[in-house]
């Protein structure tokens, strides 16, 4: 996975990533909010593919599933921070966001181009030619983002017989 670098800081909110407001809202609505109390064209402006990069704490805050559900929306390819609110990093992998524990958050600028590999646990920095060595997503947790999530990886697992 490779694209552009959203850089965010620190104990980024759930309630900043889906506002309340739009809660009832369309998905796509509610998408069109996201970050946008810190970047007002985060929305506009992200592309499929592109990542995020935070500070400590990304997902504090609430446990609404939107916020997730809005980075899968805007079809982001990973999320990089060393450290995010527990639910927040569980209904990523729900709904089949990669989220990876991410130290040197720091040394990433906004609009760096990285290239990210969940399986391997590597992160590389094209615009200053640094490569980062990070905690793989485990196998399991890798096979239900690449189903969609948690709903369809299960879909298919009881469809193939693996589960009853």
């Amino acid at each position: 996975m490779s694209g552009k670098a959203w850089v965010f800081g620190d104990a980024v909110n759930t309630d900043v990533m889906a506002p309340g407001l739009y809660f009832k809202s369309s998905m796509e609505e509610m998408a069109a909010h996201c970050m946008e109390a810190l970047d007002p064209a985060f929305a506009k402006r992200v592309k499929p593919g592109d990542l995020v990069v935070a500070g400590e704490s990304f997902g504090v805050g609430s446990a609404r599933e939107q916020a997730a559900l809005a980075f899968k929306h805007h079809q982001i390819a990973a999320i990089l921070a060393p450290s995010f609110g527990r639910i927040f990093y569980r209904n990523a992998l729900n709904f089949g966001v990669p989220v990876l524990r991410f130290p040197a958050y720091a040394e990433v600028q906004a609009g760096d181009e990285l290239s990210v590999d969940p399986i391997a646990g590597s992160v590389i920095n094209h615009t200053q030619n640094k490569h980062y060595l990070v905690d793989p997503i485990p196998d399991y947790l890798m096979g239900m983002v690449n189903a969609g999530g948690l709903m369809p990886w299960l879909k298919q697992r009881l469809a193939a017989g693996e589960i009853v």
